[in-house]
């Protein structure tokens, strides 16, 4: 054997044992260090404090772990600064705590104004939320095409166009946002999950309906969770729709869950690109918790707080 295959090999030998000692200053450390590391995993942020997204709770998904005092709360302590889809009886509670009722619920996603037969039932209700959400100072309502119920796609976004004509001028005398929500109808796993059968089901479906009516107060409800389900393509959509979104919902594809490393939306980018085309509107969390409900909107809460 060569003397320089032997210094390379005591070469070698000398750099593995220095790495061992290296490797057990380093556990050493590590195991001194342990309180400060866990004390820095203490001092993680636990609420949005950054102030970019202003965001909400929504009241469905969490109502059966806490009651409305509890949840307006929780609100608090995580720096939100709604609770939304919520009845106005409750409101009350809400303001006690310095929360708004970010947007209010309606008639719901099963009879729409694609439908004449539903109008007057429609009409009512948007008319009372709109009135509840003006009183209160509160801005925007929920609103839905509704079920296809064997109507063209094309019939129905023009029965939709005119039956919104016949409440949107109150909407703007009152100057309340009525927010259209596109819905996914892929998933029909769970009645919350996915809607098949529902007619605004493409965001480019419900803008052009929107744009037909041809108000600043007919907005987009842009749903992160159902947009990324139907059309994908979240961020551009949110550049090119900016001036039409009023309101936001969040939840992890697939499952309509926490908004973890377990679901396919990277929702940081998602929350940059909000702040980036200077919206102004609410982030309500919208998931369904499969685990601790708190830990879960905490982290969704932190998360989206860029």
């Amino acid at each position: 054997m060569s003397h320089e295959i032997c210094a390379t090999q005591s070469s070698s030998a000398l750099l593995n044992r220095r790495s061992l000692l290296q490797s057990a200053g380093g556990v050493a450390a590590a195991a001194v260090f342990a309180p400060s590391l866990a004390g820095a995993a203490e001092a993680a942020p636990a609420a949005a404090t950054k102030g970019h997204i202003k965001q909400s709770i929504v009241h469905w998904c969490f109502e059966k772990y806490w009651n409305v005092e509890k949840t307006a709360a929780i609100a608090k302590q995580l720096g939100c600064q709604s609770v939304e889809l919520i009845d106005p009886e409750h409101w009350g509670v809400l303001k006690k705590h310095g929360l708004v009722c970010a947007i209010a619920s309606s008639h719901g996603f099963v009879k729409g104004l694609n439908n004449p037969d539903h109008w007057d039932y429609c009409i009512d209700i948007l008319r009372r939320r709109i009135d509840d959400c003006a009183a209160a100072g509160f801005p925007s309502v929920i609103t839905f095409t509704g079920m296809r119920e064997n109507i063209p796609d094309d019939v129905g976004l023009k029965n939709c166009v005119a039956g919104y004509k016949k409440i949107i001028g109150y909407a703007e005398k009152q100057k309340v946002n009525l927010c259209l929500e596109m819905l996914n109808s892929r998933d029909s796993s769970h009645p919350m999950k996915g809607h098949p059968g529902y007619q605004g089901d493409h965001t480019d479906y419900c803008i052009e309906l929107i744009k037909q009516v041809g108000s600043p107060r007919m907005k987009l409800l842009f749903d992160v969770y159902h947009v990324q389900i139907m059309d994908g393509d979240v961020i551009r959509r949110i550049r090119q729709f900016k001036d039409y979104i009023a309101h936001v919902h969040t939840a992890g594809n697939p499952g309509r869950g926490e908004l973890d490393n377990k679901q396919e939306i990277n929702y940081t980018p998602v929350m940059e690109a909000l702040v980036e085309v200077g919206y102004q509107g609410y982030v309500g969390q919208e998931f369904i918790p499969t685990r601790d409900p708190l830990v879960g909107l905490r982290e969704a809460v932190v998360l989206c707080d860029v």
